[in-house]
């Protein structure tokens, strides 16, 4: 809600910590848990699968590594600008409505992907399905209308375990379809739990009532007979803005990811100049127009900011470690582990399940001792996992050892920050505030394997197996994973020192 100019947050920190322990969740908000659950289950699979298979595809539409990275780009560049645009659609519209049509993008998305039959082509099935991960702020906002504040903070969190649950299946049965049936039956094999999902959202879950003041209604009252400028519910030219922002940005750093050299300097250049004047524009709109596309009083709010900076880090250290870990494995001896694309399933396996388990305990664990301390524990474990990681990687046993405590770190801090983001945020604005934290934890996502790429450029050539990346790549790439947890953790104590100030 709001009061005069400023925003006013209810249930913040460790006020979240318990409202009601008598609260009464009925059998059909469980039902509707497991339903919106299963549809990030869904759109996550689709993250992970196709990594274990890039060696195959460079090798079957004789491609190099640069133009196989836009497969990833691709996917996350269409999510980043759909996630903030969804979100905002879902607050005026309706989130099952929103929630729904995204959806049969994704699986019309997933279907054209089974019959994929050159990079082209591929390209524009994993555009489409893109799209289908823009569905997590209605799916977020859903949960809020339907769950009590006192057990907000175990729906969030159990429905966030299902990213992981969705990485761990693309992950193990993506790289077990590709062994033995090719990665083109990966998307085909999907299409009809997508299809289920989606038929029993439409038949099974509602949207509830609000008691809080529409949007459309805080529209007319901010247009009055002095302000002649007329006020559409949706700003077109700011989510023009923020896209050219988000797609030149993620370009930019696929480029990058590439490899920079005389060729392709200009374009990279010129994607960041983009970006910056697209974002100058975007800042400008967003300030004189009626209803803005995303309020930014949301980006100077003293919980909301720091989360969304914590959701960036997160982001930016699991997806710099996921290709770093792949190369690792799959490099021959001594500059890797000689591996191929299960061994490298099973070296990540520990880190997906330990990001499983402890996403769906940290609910319990924030209705015992708040929100913000498991951020901080989580800190701290990612840090302890980042050090060992790079002290200790000369066996397959001790990177998966780290990276399963690397991901207990890094699911403690997710799992606390999107609590806070949901319940932190004006209720009217749930959409866009979640699509704003999603939009910024895929920018993270898109500029981990960036980095990645620029530090595993340095090669060592092994006579006629090939250029591989060097020993100090790797450290390179841990070493800024470790610098990362300790930003996290600083972020989770200065939540924690506002939280403290807002309270005395």
């Amino acid at each position: 809600m709001r009061k005069g100019n400023k925003f006013m947050i209810k249930n913040r920190g460790e006020k979240n910590k318990v409202i009601s322990e008598t609260a009464v969740v009925s059998r059909h908000a469980w039902l509707t848990l497991a339903i919106l659950s299963s549809t990030l289950l869904t759109v996550f699979f689709s993250e992970t699968m196709l990594l274990p298979a890039l060696p195959e595809i460079i090798e079957e539409f004789s491609i190099s590594y640069g133009t196989a990275a836009w497969i990833f780009s691709a996917y996350l560049i269409v999510a980043a600008v759909m996630t903030p645009i969804a979100g905002r659609l879902s607050d005026l519209y309706g989130k099952k409505k929103v929630l729904l049509s995204l959806l049969v993008i994704y699986v019309v998305g997933l279907t054209a992907g089974g019959f994929a039959d050159n990079i082209s082509f591929l390209l524009i099935t994993r555009i489409i399905q893109g799209v289908g991960l823009a569905a997590v702020p209605a799916a977020f906002s859903l949960l809020r209308d339907t769950f009590p504040p006192a057990k907000l903070s175990i729906a969030v969190g159990i429905f966030g375990s299902a990213y992981s649950a969705g990485s761990v299946v693309g992950l193990l049965a993506g790289a077990s379809i590709i062994q033995n049936f090719g990665w083109h039956a990966t998307f085909l094999a999907i299409v009809p739990f997508s299809i289920l999902v989606t038929i029993l959202i439409s038949k099974i879950v509602k949207e509830g009532t609000r008691s809080d003041q529409p949007i459309n209604a805080m529209i007319e009252k901010k247009t009055t007979n002095n302000n002649k400028r007329k006020a559409f519910p949706i700003d077109v030219k700011g989510i023009m803005a923020l896209s050219a922002t988000i797609s030149s940005f993620l370009i930019a750093l696929t480029l990058i990811q590439i490899g920079v050299n005389n060729e392709n300097l200009p374009q990279i250049a010129g994607a960041f100049i983009i970006s910056i004047i697209s974002l100058t524009v975007f800042v400008i709109t967003e300030r004189k127009v009626i209803p803005p596309f995303v309020d930014l009083r949301l980006l100077r709010d003293r919980i909301l900011l720091p989360s969304y900076i914590l959701l960036i880090t997160t982001g930016i250290t699991m997806f710099m470690i996921y290709p770093t870990i792949v190369q690792l494995v799959r490099s021959p001896i001594p500059l890797g582990f000689g591996g191929d694309s299960v061994d490298a399933a099973n070296v990540q396996l520990p880190f997906m399940i330990s990001f499983l388990v402890f996403a769906s305990i940290t609910p319990f664990v924030i209705n015992k001792i708040g929100t913000i301390k498991p951020a901080i524990i989580g800190g701290i474990v990612s840090l302890f996992g980042t050090i060992g990681l790079s002290v200790f990687n000369s066996t397959e046993f001790m990177v998966s050892v780290n990276l399963a405590l690397i991901a207990t770190g890094l699911s403690l801090t997710m799992t606390a920050t999107w609590n806070m983001i949901v319940s932190s945020s004006p209720k009217e604005f749930t959409g866009i505030s979640v699509g704003v934290g999603a939009l910024l934890l895929f920018v993270g996502m898109a500029i981990g394997p960036a980095l990645a790429g620029i530090y595993m450029a340095d090669h060592e050539t092994l006579g006629v197996k090939g250029s591989y990346p060097s020993a100090e790549s790797y450290d390179l790439v841990f070493l800024t994973a470790g610098l990362l947890s300790a930003v996290s953790l600083g972020f989770g104590l200065i939540l924690k020192r506002k939280t403290l100030n807002s309270a005395a």
